[in-house]
């Protein structure tokens, strides 16, 4: 769980003070989408393979060591002495993430029983709404205070001791496992799958700044031929030998199947959400990263209030319609917030965001803890470091294509040559416009659920006499 902390932490700090980051080292508008796409790329990329090496060497093994690189990235990020060094050390952090978040989910599942399991994910809920909460506050507050004159840089900095009180308590309380039966990784399905992601990825995250180029289409139409392949590749390795990088026989799991789809999804709407309200608040109407980060507490303590009452309360009784009427909440929370936006303008002020930010945050809430327990119910112990490893990608491939699509609903509504008193009007109607965007995503998100199951299955409690 500090180990999910200080991801989700690093996330959310690293947007509040982007504004900083782009005036202080003067980091250009791409540079600015390649510290938070840079970071989602890599961990996307590397999460299925981390995962699958977790089975194979031991989860609590890459659990260590991607905490420690994490932690080493970290230090890098805060000590960079440019926006080309910043963006390579995110780049190395996202790949150290992708070592150590797929052990989470994989050591829980192999850990606990299904009846207990409802309860860590709901604690795992509150550690997403804490750091949540934390991450803009934090970040706010390290970026004003300008510590010892570092100016940013002690957001990343703060990782040093979380990451390494995660190495201590890890190497003394976390019990190892990995699959029942020895595995061996496939190297042309890791090749396979980090070509895939970075054809379809990089061409979203460049293509504005570049003019949208040909090659950039051709690249992710290239991408769906080499998933093709890797479907194919896949099923004889597992065939060959029983050991895949990703497991085929988890696709005939209905409720891991559908759980995919509706995770990719939903990455999208919070990679579009997330950069764009931040740039909205402090470059649109100017507020300072304290205001912004104070400005987005309803929002967290929602979603950590009501992802605790979804899985301990709300779940075991309604099953999967908590799950939708999370998306609805959301997408009424999205579409409060486009009437608020655009009733006061530039005028508006935190207080009157709060209600859109309660509902959506209560939203999220209802979906973030028991999504990955719905997804990974019925999925066998011996690749639950393979599908958690999947679970992440998908919701960090997600990420980064609503990172990337920034480009597109956003951006391509703000004019690079906008004179000063342009800015405001510019960023708050590309506020308006993206948040269209999220909202639709969401209702789609909605429609998805329907193919997960009603209730989650349950094992029988072990008797330990």
């Amino acid at each position: 769980m500090t180990a999910a902390f200080m991801d989700l932490v690093d996330v959310t700090i690293v947007n509040i003070a982007i504004p900083a980051i782009q005036r202080d080292a003067g980091a250009s508008f791409s540079q600015i989408q390649w510290i938070a796409a840079g970071y989602a790329l890599a961990f996307a990329a590397g999460l299925i393979t981390g995962g699958r090496l977790g089975d194979i060497h031991g989860r609590k093994r890459l659990f260590l060591i991607g905490v420690a690189g994490f932690t080493l990235a970290s230090a890098l990020c805060g000590f960079a002495a440019n926006p080309e060094m910043l963006v390579a050390s995110r780049i190395l952090q996202g790949g150290m993430a992708a070592m150590m978040v797929p052990q989470v989910l994989s050591i829980v599942h192999a850990t606990f029983p299904a009846h207990e399991r409802g309860k860590v994910f709901g604690l795992f809920g509150a550690i997403v709404g804490l750091g949540a909460v934390s991450g803009p506050l934090l970040g706010a507050l390290l970026t004003e205070w300008n510590l010892f004159g570092l100016e940013w840089r002690p957001i990343f900095l703060i990782n040093l001791p979380v990451g390494i009180a995660a190495l201590l308590l890890g190497r003394r309380y976390i019990g190892e496992s990995r699959a029942p039966r020895a595995l061996r990784l496939d190297l042309v399905g890791v090749a396979l799958v980090t070509l895939g992601l970075l054809m379809l990825l990089y061409p979203l995250t460049r293509g504005r700044e570049l003019g949208w180029p040909l090659w950039g289409y051709v690249s992710m139409a290239g991408s769906l031929v080499v998933f093709a392949v890797l479907v194919v590749h896949e099923r004889r390795k597992a065939a060959r030998d029983g050991s895949p990088l990703v497991e085929p026989s988890l696709f005939a799991v209905k409720s891991f199947a559908a759980g995919i789809a509706v995770q990719t999804v939903f990455g999208i709407a919070l990679g579009i959400f997330f950069l764009v309200w931040t740039l909205y608040m402090q470059i649109g109407l100017g507020w300072s990263p304290l205001h912004a980060g104070l400005t987005g507490v309803p929002f967290s303590i929602s979603v950590s209030v009501a992802a605790g009452m979804s899985v301990q309360k709300l779940v075991p009784r309604f099953g999967r319609k908590v799950l939708q009427a999370g998306a609805l909440l959301m997408v009424l929370g999205v579409l409060l917030y486009i009437g608020e936006s655009h009733r006061y303008g530039l005028a508006i002020a935190s207080w009157q965001m709060a209600l859109p930010l309660v509902v959506m945050g209560a939203g999220m809430g209802l979906i973030v803890a028991p999504l990955t327990d719905a997804v990974l119910s019925e999925v066998p112990r011996e690749h639950a470091g393979s599908a958690s490893g999947l679970i992440n990608t998908v919701q960090q491939m997600g990420n980064a294509l609503g990172l990337g699509l920034v480009s597109v609903v956003f951006y391509g509504a703000v004019d690079d040559r906008l004179t000063p008193d342009r800015i405001g009007p510019a960023f708050v109607t590309a506020f308006q416009g993206a948040l269209g965007w999220v909202a639709a995503v969401l209702g789609l998100i909605f429609l998805l659920m329907f193919a997960l199951p009603g209730r989650v299955a349950a094992e029988p409690a072990p008797d330990r006499s």
